[in-house]
């Protein structure tokens, strides 16, 4: 058997590749005929608190039973948080922190206000305090530990292939936090046990055993799937999986796959958009509809939105489920004509709002959706996700909303690049260029996140270097003064070379302080928008390769070593020629 050993897997990753996606595919639709691992690594038990860590109670100390305290030090972790502040968060935690009590702690402990959390905040601070101080064999154990576990759970075996599994710890419980204002935040994310949890392997491989005295849920035999763990979380009923990493043959070879339909869509789009602006004459309602949404979905990189359970999860809506109080419409604003104003919660609870103009007849088609209908009704009622997906797999093969993110996302990329980089500017700037290429596209799929908890002293502190490098060229600028009035005295070699030295440090200062410069607004641009996402999920990183390529700079400044394991196929790939 032709293994590959786990140190060499990533170093390798790109001449595997080379043969490992042109080895013979099977046409049953399985994704493997081998496969064989150790199954997940399950959560630490909890341990409980040293008797001097107390809580209290209206004033009065209170021991708890062992399920509540574990369910309190959650809370008690997150003090200093501002999540603890929120009347969601405290009254979901409040709740199911009730369900894990005695009858007599629930007959006590009846009002979250009059408890004090305080010595198990300080408790867990101090702990936290300690790990940063640890000594370095003791950081040195806990690395040797991690490895060993790394080498015992870390890779399968696939195919004759030992491939890398992304995460296959289970995660603990705790407090469910959620994106934007969820309504669920602050809920238990309860412990995931043995009996939750399905095992997906080859019937001829070694099974995982299970922890003793406990039974996997199900063991399952599937090669139609690439996941090798799964069970349903307890807050949304999601189920969740342990799959290969990213650097993976199969992911690899997913993701190429995912942006070559992106490209795919690139040579059809002017036919597609050409279609849907006939469609907005349509005689038809449904296909007015249709049209109107593609094109918010094509222009706006919209998701499509899929039908939830009622009161299933937050008030979140993509394209196809828009209601009318979702829209303003505005024949004149700001100087412009046929503006749109889209406000409501999309993904994750991550508010969308924009003002966009549209075309004349998308406004005029809109004005017609909303006529006789109250604010509660859908804006696209002969519209579903079902409806527009069918479509769009009859306009092209693969083809979703997610698409045409991919397409939009990508493009703009690429236009941006070609747009912001200078080939004068120095390796910072260029990198300052690449980050407002990406902000462009995060700005455009709505990759939103909260400023940074310490955003403003991390500014602080760039600041105060920023005014000491400053300090710094003042005395050296001084410096080649002086150096300069004694050349003209002495007029001798070593008095020019003294210039000389002091030149090129008033150079590097003035670069450094540039450097320092670039950073700090390269971080106040970038305080909200979250470029992480789109650059893993949307961009087709042969570009980023290519751009990389082609002005010299190192692809270490672009993506961190996990992104380059992730997209090791495109960094073998792209030439600095590359177009998407």
């Amino acid at each position: 058997m032709d293994l590959v050993c786990a140190s060499t897997i990533t170093s390798r990753c790109c001449t595997l590749l080379d043969y490992r996606w042109e080895e013979e595919r099977a046409t049953d639709g399985s994704k493997w005929r081998f496969l064989e691992h150790k199954g997940p690594v399950m959560a630490a038990p909890y341990e409980p608190l040293p008797s001097k860590v107390r809580f209290f109670y209206d004033g009065k100390q209170m021991k708890l039973s062992p399920q509540a305290e574990e369910v309190a030090t959650f809370f008690a972790k997150m003090l200093d948080h501002e999540y603890t502040t929120k009347d969601a968060f405290r009254k979901n935690f409040f709740k199911d922190w009730r369900k894990e009590m005695t009858s007599e702690e629930k007959s006590k402990i009846t009002d979250l206000k009059k408890c004090n959390f305080n010595e198990m905040g300080e408790f867990f601070k101090a702990q936290s305090e300690a790990r940063k101080a640890m000594t370095k064999d003791d950081k040195l154990k806990i690395k040797v530990e991690n490895e060993r576990l790394l080498q015992e759970y870390g890779f399968c075996i696939m195919d004759n292939h030992k491939e890398r599994i992304a995460n296959f710890r289970i995660e603990p419980p705790g407090l469910f936090r959620g994106r934007g204002d969820h309504p669920k935040m602050g809920m238990l994310k309860r412990r995931i046990r043995p009996e939750d949890i399905i095992i997906n392997c080859s019937k001829d491989s070694k099974h995982p055993k299970p922890p003793p005295g406990t039974k996997w849920k199900e063991l399952r035999h599937d090669n139609k799937v690439t996941w090798l763990v799964s069970w349903t979380e307890s807050i949304q009923g999601s189920i969740k999986y342990i799959m290969l990493n990213p650097s993976s043959r199969i992911k690899g070879e997913k993701d190429w796959q995912k942006y070559e339909t992106a490209r795919n869509l690139k040579k059809c789009v002017d036919r597609l958009r050409n279609q849907y602006r006939e469609d907005w004459k349509s005689k038809e309602m449904r296909i007015r509809q249709r049209a109107v949404a593609l094109y918010f979905i094509d222009k706006l990189a919209l998701r499509a939105g899929n039908e939830k359970e009622e009161g299933e999860s937050a008030d979140t809506v993509g394209c196809c489920s828009l209601r009318v109080e979702h829209i303003n419409l505005y024949p004149e604003k700001d100087g412009q004509e046929f503006v749109v104003e889209f406000d409501f919660l999309g993904k994750d609870s991550i508010r969308y709002y924009n003002k966009v103009p549209v075309e004349k007849r998308v406004f005029k088609n809109l004005q017609l959706f909303m006529e006789n209908k109250q604010p509660e009704d859908d804006l696209f009622d002969r519209l579903n996700t079902s409806i527009l997906n069918k479509h769009l797999q009859e306009l092209m093969d693969g083809l979703t909303a997610k698409v045409f993110r991919t397409y939009n996302a990508s493009i703009t990329l690429q236009q941006q690049l070609k747009e912001l980089t200078s080939p004068d500017e120095n390796l910072p700037a260029k990198i300052l260029s690449y980050n407002r290429a990406n902000r462009a596209v995060a700005i455009l799929c709505n990759h939103q996140r909260a400023p940074p908890k310490t955003f403003e002293k991390s500014m602080q502190n760039l600041q105060t270097k920023i005014d000491a490098k400053k300090d710094q060229l003042s005395d050296a600028k001084r410096d080649v003064k002086s150096a300069k009035a004694d050349l003209k005295v002495r007029r001798d070699e070593k008095s020019k070379k003294a210039v000389e030295t002091k030149k090129k440090a008033v150079e590097r200062l003035e670069e450094q302080l540039m450097k320092l410069e670039v950073q700090a607004t390269d971080r106040e641009e970038n305080k909200q928008i979250a470029l992480g996402t789109s650059k893993l999920n949307y961009l087709d990183p042969r570009i980023s390769v290519a751009w990389c390529k082609k002005w010299g700079i190192p692809i270490e400044k672009i993506y961190n070593k996990t992104q380059r394991e992730k997209f090791a196929w495109a960094i073998d790939m792209a030439e600095d020629d590359y177009e998407f």
